[in-house]
């Protein structure tokens, strides 16, 4: 059987590789993955999967930021996971009532099951070299993130620490210490939430296009977005022309085994059109009239009414809710935020 054949024939989903998992680790590893929304909306992370040793700098109107790798080169999509990990438990630890901080300690097992990776030697070795690509990665930006604006350099994460570790090399605790950064994006609920399938995208280009449709097109109708400026929100380094091609051909694997959660994508002309597949998008919002609409700021404030809620979900609720019951909504920004304040903090 040719090479081509057997690329054609494959899968562009990862398997699942803990089908069965084990009861007692369920509750930590199924915490509703999150992201933060900075990472999501600007490139952080690289697409390379061999080490990427180039300064990548992104500007987009005023705003601009600047990753400069450590010896152990960029910290990857991939290498997010960790992130995620961290942000989720972190979210869903506020969701009961208890308190978090900078520094946590998680065992590796659970990490690697929650995010679809290997437990076996190799898997543990991943870790580490994610672990210390995630400590060197530098970024200077003056973006705004809880309120807050920076002008300085950090790292995704301030530290981290193998507490235990096997004769035989396995990881089995581990202690992060997460940056401001991040740290921020917990506490002021700054984050979204994942379809948990985004862990099984085999391509990095993929799991990087998802973050940025569940940022800018959410629960929207449409976004669309010029091809080139979608290629340098993912971080590319391709050519237009290449790009376009990358593009193509995962807008072709979908067609074929929708292995995309959430969105779809289409290229018309030099602008690619992203939209909520039907399954995930809320009933109300084909018919939403113009009188509903919010102002962009009001979800800022339901996120300190209602914490834990995924915001474009409680919206699709409310609008579900108002046009079912045939009420008259004089202030829809008023309205909602009385909606939220009433539904509180997401209970887990």
């Amino acid at each position: 059987m040719t090479k081509e054949l057997l690329s054609s024939q494959r899968s562009p989903l990862l398997p699942d590789r803990h089908p069965q998992r084990d009861l007692f680790v369920c509750d930590i590893v199924d915490a509703v993955p999150k992201g933060d929304i900075s990472s999501m909306e600007n490139p952080v992370f690289t697409l390379s999967t061999k080490p990427d040793m180039r300064t990548r700098r992104y500007e987009r109107g005023e705003n601009w930021i600047q990753v400069a790798p450590s010896r152990a080169g960029l910290a990857t999509v991939h290498d997010r996971d960790v992130l995620i990990y961290c942000i989720s438990q972190c979210m869903a630890a506020l969701n009961d009532g208890q308190q978090v901080q900078r520094r946590m300690r998680f065992k590796a097992y659970d990490l690697l099951v929650a995010t679809n990776r290997q437990t076996s030697g190799r898997g543990y070795e991943l870790l580490k070299d994610a672990l210390r690509r995630l400590q060197g990665t530098q970024i200077e930006t003056n973006l705004r993130q809880g309120g807050k604006e920076y002008f300085k350099v950090f790292g995704l994460i301030d530290s981290a620490e193998i507490v235990k570790e096997t004769r035989d090399g396995r990881m089995l605790d581990v202690e992060v210490t997460l940056s401001d950064w991040v740290f921020d994006a917990i506490e002021n609920n700054h984050v979204l939430t994942l379809n948990r399938q985004y862990f099984k995208l085999r391509k990095p280009l993929e799991r990087r296009l998802y973050e940025i449709a569940r940022k800018h097109c959410g629960a929207q109708s449409a976004w669309k977005v010029g091809i080139k400026l979608l290629r340098d929100k993912c971080g590319s380094s391709s050519t237009l022309k290449e790009f376009r091609r990358l593009l193509g051909k995962i807008i072709e694997d979908d067609a074929e085994h929708d292995h995309m959660p959430d969105y779809a994508f289409v290229i018309e002309g030099d602008i690619v059109v992203v939209r909520p597949k039907e399954e995930t998008r809320p009933t109300a919002l084909p018919f939403l009239p113009s009188s509903l609409r919010l102002d962009p700021e009001t979800h800022e404030e339901a996120r300190r009414l209602a914490p834990g809620w995924d915001m474009h979900h409680l919206e699709g609720e409310w609008r579900s809710w108002v046009l079912e019951k045939g009420i008259a909504v004089k202030n829809p920004d008023k309205h909602f935020l009385s909606f939220c304040k009433k539904r509180g903090g997401y209970q887990r």
